[in-house]
């Protein structure tokens, strides 16, 4: 059974928590086999304060009730005013699942390249329902987990602002993607929404990122 990366030393003592409990606070959701130090979701961590990753003893196994399980205990067991979710392939499906079981506490998410549940053999109809918060997902016109044209039906199915990222592969280490300055922008956009308890509303781009509306 995996334990936790060497590379990964948690944080989060109460003294920390107790720091941003009244603060909007960013959830990493790593995919399959977790994200690495490497990866721009440890990246975004490190430089996000009072961020938080979800823990799972075993991250070799694609289940979503337990990915679904450790988002709900990480959200029980952090205090914060509000919580955007940085949710990457696997990810992305855990927290679709966890909204549609009912799962609350989530204001905003970055849903970046979602994994095809069909890779995993799910049943769609668990996956594909409007999520209860504003959510943008960001999509490769070359992942290999997920075509470009499905990415687009999730986000519609999600309610999810769409952007395009253009030939960016799996967005991870592989394609480029440990420091990933235009994904924290979109989380940081999050982040400030649900502090001012405000709706989205259209907001241009980083030149990098193409919204397709």
């Amino acid at each position: 059974m995996a334990t936790a990366p060497t590379w990964f030393h948690p944080r989060h003592t109460a003294a920390n928590d107790d720091a941003h409990a009244r603060d909007a606070r960013l959830l990493i959701v790593p995919g399959l086999h977790g994200s690495g130090s490497d990866h721009w979701q440890t990246w975004l961590e490190r430089r996000v304060p009072g961020a938080v990753r979800i823990e799972l003893p075993d991250w070799g196994h694609a289940d979503l009730a337990r990915w679904a399980g450790a988002i709900d205990d990480a959200l029980r067991q952090h205090r914060a005013a509000g919580w955007v979710v940085a949710a990457h392939s696997f990810g992305c499906l855990a927290l679709a699942h966890y909204a549609a079981r009912g799962g609350r506490g989530v204001q905003g998410a970055l849903l970046a390249a979602p994994a095809n549940p069909d890779r995993f053999a799910l049943d769609e109809a668990q996956l594909n329902r409007p999520l209860p918060f504003a959510s943008t997902l960001v999509a490769s016109a070359n992942d290999p987990w997920m075509s470009f044209a499905d990415a687009c039906y999730f986000a519609r199915r999600w309610g999810s602002e769409l952007v395009d990222a253009g030939e960016a592969g799996h967005i991870n280490p592989a394609t480029g993607f440990g420091p990933w300055p235009d994904g924290q922008s979109l989380v940081e956009r999050h982040l400030q929404r649900v502090r001012a308890g405000t709706q989205p509303r259209g907001v241009p781009a980083s030149p990098a990122l193409r919204f397709a509306w």
